[in-house]
């Protein structure tokens, strides 16, 4: 599709906040017209900076654990389309963990690319920075509030914390997380791309 290869070319020449990025600009994504799920997340982190794979970490493992897919569908990209709120990693806050995506990226870039995914059918919001960027102030006040109301917001999308380390106890805290939207996550997700 010579329209999503030319706007892939241009996301990655962009060099809209490259004086931000401690390591350059390097935009992380995957996308491709016949995806079924899209998984939006937050920013590439330095090790997917440097391969230049999405979800290539710890943080990746664990997502793709939570949707029970095995690495050759979840880089499947003629299933699976990868965008994150940032395209680039944003850099180490002095606080501990990564910046935040950087804010240019989203207004710039999603909506053009989501016009070259007409047949997608669910969408993963990873994260408190997706899901305050796609639902507004439909979002819950917090993350845990936003997750744990995933059912207002289907068929369209699906709300999920972000996989880090940190999620650990965040999941010990909130067993509902593992006994109730796991397992119809990934029954949802049998349906649109493992049939």
């Amino acid at each position: 599709m010579p329209g999503m290869d030319k706007l892939l070319a241009e996301i990655e020449a962009c060099r809209l906040c490259a004086d931000n990025l401690p390591l350059g600009p390097r935009p992380v994504l995957r996308v491709s017209a016949t995806a079924k799920l899209l998984i939006v997340g937050q920013a590439p982190g330095t090790r997917v900076h440097e391969t230049g794979i999405p979800w290539n970490d710890a943080s990746g493992d664990r997502l793709r654990d939570w949707l029970d897919l095995a690495p050759e569908i979840f880089y499947d990209e003629s299933r699976v389309a990868i965008m994150p709120i940032g395209f680039c990693y944003p850099g180490r806050d002095p606080k501990g963990g990564d910046n935040p995506p950087r804010p240019e990226c989203a207004p710039t870039w999603h909506s053009r690319i989501l016009s070259f995914i007409p047949d997608k059918k669910l969408t993963l919001l990873v994260g408190s920075y997706a899901q305050r960027h796609y639902l507004g102030s439909k979002a819950g006040k917090t993350m845990t509030e936003t997750v744990k109301g995933w059912r207002h917001y289907l068929p369209e999308a699906f709300p999920l914390p972000h996989p880090s380390w940190r999620t650990t106890g965040w999941q010990r805290k909130n067993p509902w997380f593992d006994d109730e939207v796991l397992p119809e996550l990934q029954k949802c997700l049998g349906k649109i791309i493992k049939s």
